[in-house]
């Protein structure tokens, strides 16, 4: 495993972090229902991520409707040292199915109970990493940037980070925070992969001057980037998001995909290795991937001895086109 400094943090974070999507208990329903791992299934999982020297996890109180936290938090304690691991959560949705007022968004009420919330079921009495999940419209961003800096203070969140939303959004979190005194994001969780590159265009160069650290997620389109389009998965026949975010664009897609795949018989490696290796050659410091086989894991700790050429890097980038904007609201 490699190691980076994430943004201009002092934090150090492993190139790969493991997402916390795919774990939670199916049976209360909702959008992953379809693929997503049991408490047993996720212990292997993060257990086998710890031994590959991962050490940044990632998840959400909205995954699993609050069991995705849960079943992180008891594997991160009976697994590893609480110090020397980064556990982020995400909050702005919500652990329901069925929401009740002010128990989602950006509100402060609504901020301080889903923090209490997740430290209840993390185990832990700190969250590493807060992101703000979405824009909220509703509540002035004042107020939510003055209740994540008290959350700061008060000792139970270290760093902040924000996730898809429109750069002018992003701009103003940052400019009102600067302005108060309170604590900026360190980290931008956007969505970024090679069938989806808008961010290229204002939020990555935005981050990039003002030392934000990117760990986008989806890095490999649900699967589509490292696998033939047709390919028959539980995922792809069960992810309804997926199915939202890419289906659209297949035609102008595919030529990506088979490049992709060009690259990796050339050199002899494996799909995710070509495409964790063009993440960070754009400048990524640790891209989410979520899996529910251990083998993946094995799979992308290898990119790190592959490495590809500039050239490489422009033929991937040269049959993209522009997409409409998926992620923010």
């Amino acid at each position: 495993m490699e190691y980076t400094r994430l943004g201009n943090t002092g934090l150090q974070v492993s190139k790969i972090c493991l997402g916390g999507m795919s774990f939670g208990d199916a049976n209360l329903g909702g959008m992953h229902q379809g693929w997503i791992l049991d408490e047993e299934g996720t212990r292997r999982i993060i257990k086998k991520a710890l031994s590959i020297g991962i050490n940044f996890f990632d998840t959400a109180n909205i995954y699993g409707y609050g069991t995705s936290e849960e079943y992180v938090g008891r594997a991160l304690k009976d697994f590893a040292n609480r110090d020397e691991v980064i556990i982020a959560t995400k909050l702005f949705f919500g652990d329901s199915l069925e929401p009740a007022p002010n128990t989602t968004g950006l509100s402060r009420k609504a901020i301080f109970n889903q923090v209490e919330a997740s430290l209840r079921r993390l185990g832990t009495d700190y969250i590493d990493i807060l992101y703000i999940h979405r824009w909220d419209y509703e509540t002035p961003i004042e107020e939510t940037m003055a209740a994540l800096n008290d959350l700061v203070r008060a000792g139970k969140v270290r760093y902040l980070g924000a996730s898809a939303m429109y750069t002018w959004q992003f701009q103003k979190a940052q400019y009102v925070a600067d302005k108060h005194g309170w604590t900026k994001f360190s980290v931008m969780q956007n969505h970024y992969n090679m069938l989806y590159r808008e961010d290229e265009r204002e939020m990555m160069p935005f981050c990039k001057d003002s030392g934000v650290g990117l760990a986008p997620y989806s890095p490999f389109a649900a699967g589509r980037v490292i696998r033939d389009w047709d390919a028959d998965t539980a995922r792809s026949q069960t992810d309804e998001i997926a199915k939202k975010k890419y289906d659209a664009t297949e035609e102008q897609d595919l030529a990506i995909v088979k490049r992709v795949a060009e690259l990796a018989d050339r050199y002899q490696v494996s799909r995710s290795q070509i495409a964790l290796n063009w993440l960070w050659k754009k400048g990524i410091d640790s891209p989410i991937v979520g899996v529910t086989k251990e083998a993946y894991l094995d799979d992308f700790a290898g990119a790190f001895d592959v490495t590809l050429t500039d050239e490489d890097v422009a033929y991937l980038d040269e049959k993209y086109l522009p997409h409409k904007i998926v992620g923010a609201l």
